[in-house]
């Protein structure tokens, strides 16, 4: 069985995600659900020579070193985002596609109010929740629109790269970990000197990272970047947890001034089963949500986006609700994924 038939299989098949580990048959998720293909399991040596078959020397170098590799790979003009890792001693790999085509923010149901994140000249916006919620996508629909409507020069800085981005208005570079740069910080302590508009971090994965994404932000550039939290208030708490206490209230402060919005979302399977939609919630930044943070008293921003519907916010429990009313998901899948499913029950009777 070879690897590149295995994957031009789950392209054909709809897969977003195909995953090869030793003693199981491919496992392919499509519409959200695991699936086993063939009849066949693929035992330990062989998992290894087929993924090695599409790594290169270094890659291989790396890999053996840390025992985990983050790149991607191109098939039939498809690409894949691929993590390579050990297993119960066995070396396993997922793969994650990449469509060919940048969805529009349109496309993907995204609320609005992300076109006017996207139009901001500066500020921090984030796009937060699990893996596999779709962020990458939102992040590249969002440099898109940019690329699409305005005059700028745009540094991505990713790990991989996913979304290849091609010139229209704007200037983009894009930069990958391991291969134009040795990491996120390292990438981020000079990104300022090469004159960039907009800024998209892949992922703000330590202090040092956020740090500097927080500057950047200050000192009137674009910065879009993730973080694996499931709501705005879990977001704001984890930046500033990151940084030792003597610098929090330093830090609620700047982050009070360069913050113009999150966008947390999870994707969900389809009522008819046939696959996946995005529910979002969304924090716009104004001069309340502006004090909150300063103050530390982030659970109030619940009711900031209850009532902020005007402003273009919602909460994910309101994005919920919409979607049930329209028959895009069954009201059983939106009580399971509710924030407060008791609640959620109250909201859907009225």
């Amino acid at each position: 069985m070879d690897i590149r038939s295995i994957l031009q299989d789950g392209l054909d098949k709809g897969a977003s995600d195909i995953l090869i580990v030793a003693d199981n048959m491919p496992i392919m998720r499509i519409s959200g659900k695991l699936q086993f293909i063939g009849s066949t399991a693929l035992y330990s040596e062989q998992v290894k020579e087929m993924i090695y078959s599409i790594l290169t020397k270094e890659q291989i170098d790396t890999f053996e070193k840390e025992k985990e590799l983050d790149c991607s790979f191109a098939i039939s003009g498809a690409r894949f985002r691929v993590n390579v890792h050990y297993q119960r001693g066995s070396v396993a790999a997922a793969f994650r596609t990449i469509p060919n085509e940048i969805p529009s923010i349109e496309t993907l149901r995204l609320p609005k109010t992300i076109i006017d994140f996207a139009k901001e000249p500066r500020g921090l916006v984030l796009v937060t929740g699990p893996t596999g919620a779709g962020k990458s996508t939102t992040q590249a629909a969002m440099i898109d629109f940019i690329n699409s409507t305005r005059s700028a020069h745009i540094i991505t800085v990713e790990d991989p790269i996913e979304f290849i981005h091609k010139n229209k208005k704007s200037v983009i570079e894009q930069r990958e970990i391991g291969f134009d740069t040795k990491s996120f910080p390292n990438a981020l302590r000079h990104v300022l000197r090469q004159d960039p508009d907009v800024i998209l971090i892949g992922e703000m994965r330590e202090l040092e990272t956020i740090s500097t994404a927080i500057t950047a932000a200050e000192t009137g550039h674009l910065v879009i970047s993730t973080l694996h939290t499931n709501d705005a208030v879990q977001t704001i708490d984890r930046i500033i947890d990151v940084f030792p206490p003597h610098q929090q209230n330093q830090i609620r402060m700047q982050l009070s001034l360069s913050l113009q919005g999150i966008v947390s979302q999870q994707l969900l399977p389809t009522a008819d089963g046939i696959g996946q939609v995005v529910a979002v919630e969304v924090l716009k930044v104004n001069s309340a949500v502006r004090n909150i943070i300063r103050k530390g008293t982030t659970q109030d921003l619940y009711s900031i986006m209850e009532i902020g519907s005007k402003h273009g916010m919602q909460t994910m429990d309101n994005a919920l609700k919409e979607l049930v009313k329209e028959g895009i998901i069954t009201m059983q899948t939106a009580i399971e994924r509710a924030v407060n499913p008791e609640n959620f029950e109250k909201m859907l009777a009225k």
